[in-house]
């Protein structure tokens, strides 16, 4: 396991923040967290662990919905983690198709290297919460530590991994009290 302190912590979005859905999260009323997401990141942040959000956004390229949408969606997720105690350091996303071949496209580690730019920190062993094969290759491409959830797609993803050295928890919930628990 990780040898945690409060630090960074990344997320992924869909799947493992809220619903995941194959039409795409297209307005702020189809954006619904998953039970316990939002206490997680709550639970994180109190812990002083800065919780940033970094995820691929391809509906944007495909024209299901504008980057207009896509900040009000963000600023709706905001408002539901405020409200349970919670804070953002920031959201991170890709609005490119997957073979557009940009650098900020999952598992590409570009988002990682713009989060460090903006932030000014390491993402070199940060925790990366993720429900996809991407999401672990985009962690161990960024130097950070992955760690999977079986909400969303997770638990076909745990399936198509095997016997790695991943982590696997059931759910953003989870994971985040591993991360709490070797804090204390």
């Amino acid at each position: 396991m990780l040898a945690a302190r409060p630090g960074l912590v990344i997320i992924d979005r869909d799947g493992v923040i809220n619903e995941d859905s194959d039409d795409y999260i297209k307005s702020v009323a189809e954006w619904r967290p998953i039970a316990g997401s939002l206490e997680a990141i709550a639970e994180l942040h109190r812990a002083n662990w800065r919780v940033a959000v970094i995820t691929n956004q391809s509906g944007v390229a495909r024209g299901l919905y504008d980057e207009r949408t896509l900040a009000a969606i963000h600023g709706h997720m905001l408002e539901r983690v405020r409200a349970a105690g919670g804070e953002l350091a920031g959201v991170w996303y890709c609005p490119h198709l997957p073979d557009a071949g940009c650098e900020c496209r999952k598992p590409r580690p570009g988002l990682f290297r713009q989060l460090e730019r903006d932030l000014r920190v390491s993402v070199l062993g940060a925790p990366y919460i993720g429900d996809r094969l991407s999401d672990v290759q985009a962690a161990e491409g960024a130097g950070a530590y992955p760690m999977l959830v079986r909400t969303g797609t997770g638990a076909e993803t745990e399936t198509l991994l095997g016997e790695t050295a991943v982590p696997v928890y059931d759910d953003l919930w989870a994971a985040a009290r591993a991360l709490l628990d070797e804090t204390r």
